[in-house]
């Protein structure tokens, strides 16, 4: 009888405390930002500058409309860009949101990025390394991107990046379509 009662108190401490711990993880998951929607580059509210001998709006995430779609551990980014020439590229970039390398390619080349939160869980920092071939070098980049949302109907994205040309940062802002 005594080992029934002190199973039965465990039970019940268990149950108890599973039931006050359980809401407080799922206030932690839910307290993080959520970037997901369809989203306009505002250019009036952006600032790109002009690096020697790149276009407006080119490195980081600078510049043009997409997409972001956030699933528990994962951040998928889809966007529409143009090339020099005029022809439009859908590049789709993949980010686990828990610290651990993701790796994505692109007609540029591969990046490897890490993504990681304000301990607030309103800011997500993501940290890439591009690699590419250029005139038959292979060369590599690095950036910076801090997503935050200043408003729910805004995204703000500073890109710190550095290459063999220099450091550049940028301010790029998208309105929620």
């Amino acid at each position: 009888m005594k080992n029934f009662q002190k199973t039965s108190r465990m039970a019940s401490m268990m149950l108890i405390l599973a039931v006050l711990v359980l809401p407080l993880n799922l206030i932690g998951q839910g307290s993080k930002t959520d970037f997901t929607g369809s989203w306009a580059y505002n250019a009036e509210k952006s600032n790109t500058g002009q690096a020697t001998g790149q276009g407006q709006g080119r490195g980081g995430f600078a510049g043009g409309d997409f997409t972001a779609k956030q699933e528990a551990n994962l951040l998928t980014v889809e966007r529409t860009m143009r090339t020099p020439d005029g022809q439009s590229n859908n590049v789709v970039m993949k980010y686990t949101l828990d610290g651990t390398e993701s790796t994505n390619s692109t007609g540029r080349g591969t990046s490897k990025s890490s993504a990681s939160w304000s301990a607030d869980g309103k800011i997500l920092t993501i940290r890439s390394t591009r690699s590419f071939e250029r005139n038959g070098e292979t060369m590599s980049t690095k950036s910076t991107d801090v997503w935050s949302m200043p408003d729910k109907n805004s995204v703000m994205i500073v890109t710190t990046s550095s290459s063999p040309n220099g450091e550049r940062t940028i301010t790029t802002v998208y309105n929620r379509k």
